[in-house]
């Protein structure tokens, strides 16, 4: 029989043994938020106030069609975990549980949305 000490144990596992990856990704989408954001708005502002048409035509552009549609989906994936962290820190219960369960589908249907958006603009 093999026998575990309670540090052996718990080396490289949190409480939900997922806190290590859950940290890492939140660092990694923090980082390339800082990079995507900028890149947004200088991309999104001079189509601000355009026509339909001149909107179109800009992000038919691959450039400011990809930026956008990664600006959404690593900003919705941030989103996402942000709020589960919070919700499973602070909201207790089936209650906690339900919210989740929203968040993570509001989240990903803004994601798709967005991206299916763009994609849509671009064809």
């Amino acid at each position: 029989m093999r026998y575990l000490t309670d540090r052996k144990r718990a080396v490289g596992m949190g409480a939900s043994k997922t806190g290590t990856e859950h940290h890492w990704f939140m660092q990694v989408s923090s980082i390339a938020l800082i990079v995507l954001v900028p890149l947004f708005v200088f991309t999104f502002g001079p189509v601000l106030g355009g026509t339909y048409e001149e909107i179109v035509a800009y992000y038919s552009r691959p450039t400011p069609a990809v930026i956008a549609a990664l600006t959404m989906v690593v900003g919705m994936m941030h989103f996402k975990n942000g709020c589960q962290m919070a919700l499973e820190d602070y909201v207790h219960g089936l209650v906690g549980r339900l919210l989740v369960i929203f968040i993570t589908c509001l989240s990903y249907a803004i994601a798709a949305v967005s991206v299916f958006a763009l994609v849509r603009i671009a064809l």
